[in-house]
């Protein structure tokens, strides 16, 4: 049966992710905490809306070093701690503004460039600000770790960065619900049912080709991910909603009255045709 195997959110743009058991669907349609805090170039002001959003907020395509780190976020206290190859661990309150400017100072000096951490209400500092969570199954997962040496699903997860893994689904199941006749799903949450409509499919970027952990790229990554990706494309989704090849996990829309509900692990999920919502 189709369910939530795992949730994640990152609440720092661009640094380690956080598995959830539950997770409350915000006004804005993304997953609460998710991408709450981003490290902004300086000389990019205020911009705080808009495509701007995406140059504004650092991430792994601006600088590799990023890999080389350790990061966690307590959602209680919202402290940053940090464990960089040298093992000299540092916490930052990113609540306050004396953490975070710290923050931003030594970060600024680890990545050689100017930065300062921000926070922003949802939509955050989510890639796409009029969009929801990014979804992909476990088969998925398993399916993409299996074209790479060397390459575990725990790796897979970590380098495709999605927000809701599906469980007790085939591979690339996640790919139907694009295109203007494709279905959407509903999970059903314990205050409510939550549907996901499919926004398009999510092309990807350089930081998948590298090591989670080190920031080394995958020699032909680019390559072998088109090759198999097209020798697996499934039957049930739509070509001409797919601009390319190097494009994995389903980038979703929560329409206004599933928000402000909440989903979790376990919650089992259904496939619902555009003619039954």
């Amino acid at each position: 049966m189709a369910h939530i195997a795992r949730l994640r959110r990152y609440p720092v743009k661009g640094l380690d992710g956080m598995g959830v058991a539950s997770a409350r669907i915000t006004d804005a349609g993304t997953l609460a905490g998710d991408r709450e805090y981003a490290m902004c170039d300086q000389a990019a002001g205020s911009i705080e809306t808009g495509e701007a959003m995406q140059t504004l907020a650092y991430n792994g395509k601006q600088s590799d070093r990023i890999h080389a780190l350790d990061t966690a976020v307590d959602p209680e206290t919202e402290t940053l701690t940090v464990t960089p190859p040298d093992g000299d661990r540092r916490v930052f309150d990113l609540a306050t503004d004396e953490g975070r400017a710290a923050a931003s100072e030594w970060f600024g000096a680890f990545i050689d460039d100017s930065v300062e951490f921000r926070r922003r209400e949802p939509p955050a500092f989510v890639d796409r600000p009029d969009a929801g969570p990014s979804v992909i199954s476990t088969a998925t997962l398993e399916a993409v770790a299996s074209w790479f040496d060397d390459m575990t699903v725990a790796g897979a997860r970590r380098r495709l960065r999605a927000n809701v893994e599906v469980g007790g689904v085939p591979a690339f199941w996640e790919d139907r619900f694009v295109g203007p006749d494709a279905p959407a799903f509903i999970v059903d949450g314990a205050d409510g049912a939550v549907q996901f409509a499919g926004v398009e499919p999510c092309a990807r970027c350089v930081v998948p080709s590298r090591d989670p952990e080190t920031g080394d790229p995958l020699p032909s990554f680019r390559e072998r991910f088109v090759e198999r990706r097209k020798a697996t494309f499934p039957e049930w989704a739509d070509p001409d909603e797919f601009p390319h090849y190097y494009t994995v996990m389903l980038i979703s829309r929560v329409p206004a009255e599933s928000r402000a509900r909440t989903v979790a692990v376990g919650d089992t999920i259904r496939v619902v045709e555009p003619s039954d919502r």
